[in-house]
């Protein structure tokens, strides 16, 4: 199993291009829907793909969506940017053999979002289940306060982008 630290290649790709089946298998792992509580059920290709098709969506909607994330060509998790009412929301999902390498990947988005005029600032949306909140502090995030999505909380935090201000 590759470590992530020795990882020298982050790619970003559409999520059409991963097969379904690594999808499945990362989001069947219960280290990684420990912390996704809107994840609920069990999941399997056909829910694999209607996830696929909806963070498509996001991208004929808002020219900026989620991706799939690859380090050095295989499949590491995906996530991106989606668009939650004024705000552009920014989440990482990374396979449990993946996981160090959140902090690279961030900083390549967050070099996409402080590229794009339209993005002021990106939020994060944190389940109370995420203890360890080091990398938003050093990010220069700011926490806004707990909000309610789709019935469950989440910690909001904010971090300005440069653009817009």
């Amino acid at each position: 199993m590759p470590s992530a630290t020795k990882t020298q290649r982050i790619d970003f790709v559409r999520l059409p291009q991963i097969a379904l089946a690594d999808l499945t298998a990362q989001m069947s792992d219960p280290r990684v829907v420990a912390h996704m509580p809107l994840a609920t059920g069990s999941w399997d290709d056909a829910a694999s793909a209607a996830f696929v098709a909806a963070k498509e969506a996001t991208w004929q909607r808002d020219g900026l969506g989620h991706w799939a994330f690859l380090a050095d060509g295989r499949f590491a998790g995906w996530g991106g940017f989606q668009k939650e009412g004024d705000d552009w929301d920014y989440g990482l999902v990374l396979c449990p053999d993946r996981f160090g390498l959140g902090t690279r990947i961030t900083a390549q988005a967050l070099a996409i979002a402080r590229a794009d005029p339209r993005i002021p600032s990106v939020t994060f949306l944190l389940p109370p289940s995420r203890r360890h909140l080091k990398a938003l502090d050093r990010l220069g995030a700011r926490f806004e306060g707990t909000v309610d999505h789709a019935g469950q909380p989440f910690r909001k935090f904010r971090l300005a982008t440069g653009q817009g201000d």
